[in-house]
C-alpha cells in the first residue's frame, strides 16, 4: 500500500476549509510554508468596528507526525485525517496537554 504524502493531505483538507463567505466581512486565508511543513487557515477582516483575526485552523508536520496545533472545525481535522487514511498513531492533538493525550486514541508524544 502506499504511503499518504502527509503534507499534501493536510493542504487539501485545509483548502477545502478556505471557502470565503461571499456576503461575511471577513476573509478566509490560507497559510501554507511548505518548507517548514506549517499550515494555518485564518478569519481575518473587519465586522462592523472590531478587527476579527484569528487562527481557525493550525496544523504543523513533523518527525512523521501530523501536530493538531489548533482545531476551530466542527467536524474535527484529525476525523477528516483518519477518514482519508491516516493512523491515528500518526496523529498528536497538540492543542491537548502531554498529560491528556493518553486518554484519547491518538499519538501521546
Amino acid at each position: 500500500m502506499e504511503r499518504i504524502d502527509y503534507p499534501q493531505l493536510i493542504q487539501e483538507i485545509l483548502t477545502k476549509h478556505s471557502v470565503n463567505n461571499l456576503k461575511s466581512e471577513t476573509q478566509i486565508q490560507l497559510i501554507f510554508d511548505k518548507e517548514n511543513h506549517h499550515y494555518q487557515v485564518l478569519n481575518i477582516g473587519w465586522k462592523e468596528q472590531k478587527r476579527i483575526y484569528g487562527v481557525i485552523i493550525h496544523v504543523d508536520f513533523k518527525d512523521d507526525k501530523i501536530w493538531i496545533q489548533r482545531d476551530g472545525t466542527e467536524v474535527g481535522i484529525a476525523n477528516e485525517l483518519v477518514n482519508a487514511g491516516v493512523p491515528k498513531k500518526d496523529i498528536v492533538l497538540g492543542f491537548l496537554a502531554p498529560y491528556k493525550r493518553k486518554f484519547t486514541e491518538f499519538a501521546v508524544i
